[in-house]
């Protein structure tokens, strides 16, 4: 990351997620540029998307040209080892916002150990896949826990109504869409997410994006209700890519169950503070065992 003198603007990747609902708010209102910042938020478009969202055969900070990044936590080390692709800066929880795992009614799961050898729907290479793991590990031994790749959340609703797989992880509002299609859920756990960045984005303008960041935080969390448009703007989209999904649910009842939830600020990023979860790839085969934290993380801001 480049030390001093701020660029004329910065091109960053937005997940259309709602732990990410923050950064969306902080262009459309203008707060990146009352800090001096020019961003253009990069977004992929969702219905050329089949499975992965961030894409795995390319880089963010080369080929997408992209000098800021959010991503899961652990895909966050496993992108910046394996594929060079920048240094974390930030990380953190981003918002009260579980993944929660849902089942049919009619299958015999009624507790996360009854997934022992049951294929978990998540998206690889994402939070669902790692946060998964972890999750059940609490439950389950390493050898009893599958996992099956299913694409975004409408794929995985999809396959779970279709039979293809038992079980599936979801964040809201997919998860108020879930319960509303009568799936049951078994387990709730953390999301956590990363922030990387491009060798030549200068520590001036992650500063000016952190306060932005913040400020729309604050706003959101002082009037969530002013918020819920954009909170259930990803899920109205969603209703165009998978109809189906949405023909026998009412979505203005779905709209006024939804909650905004409370958004946090993710903090400066500190090698100390994730080389447990490194460790943790790496016993898991996960990462590169030479992988080395010191290269992944930028020097401590804090």
């Amino acid at each position: 990351m480049a030390q001093s003198d701020t660029c004329d603007g910065i091109r960053v990747f937005h997940l259309p997620f709602s732990f990410m609902l923050p950064q969306r708010v902080a262009a459309e209102r203008g707060y990146f540029e009352a800090e001096g910042l020019t961003v253009d938020l990069f977004e992929r478009d969702r219905r050329q998307v089949d499975w992965k969202y961030v894409p795995a055969d390319w880089t963010l900070t080369g080929d997408g040209d992209v000098d800021l990044y959010p991503v899961c936590k652990w895909e966050s080390l496993r992108r910046t080892w394996s594929l060079d692709d920048g240094t974390i800066v930030a990380h953190g929880a981003f918002a009260d916002l579980p993944y929660t795992l849902y089942t049919r009614p009619e299958t015999d799961i009624e507790s996360p150990t009854d997934l022992a050898g049951v294929p978990v729907g998540v998206n690889r290479r994402t939070g669902q896949e790692y946060t998964a793991v972890k999750a059940l590990e609490e439950h389950l031994d390493p050898d009893e826990i599958e996992l099956a790749h299913h694409g975004m959340p409408t794929d995985r609703l999809q396959a779970l109504r279709d039979g293809e797989v038992d079980a599936v992880t979801l964040l809201d509002p997919h998860s108020t869409l879930a319960e509303h299609l009568g799936f049951q859920r078994v387990l709730e756990f953390e999301n956590h997410i990363g922030v990387v960045a491009g060798d030549s984005l200068a520590e001036d303008d992650l500063d000016a994006f952190m306060r932005a960041y913040e400020r729309a935080v604050d706003a959101i969390n002082d009037d969530p209700q002013a918020f819920r448009d954009e909170y259930l703007a990803m899920l109205e989209s969603d209703a165009e890519v998978a109809p189906d999904l949405f023909a026998d649910v009412d979505l203005e009842a779905i709209r006024e169950s939804v909650r905004v939830p409370e958004y946090e600020v993710p903090e400066f990023a500190e090698p100390s503070e994730l080389d447990g979860e490194l460790e943790w790839m790496k016993d898991r085969e996960l990462i590169d065992s030479e992988a080395e934290i010191g290269t992944m993380v930028a020097p401590s801001k804090q």
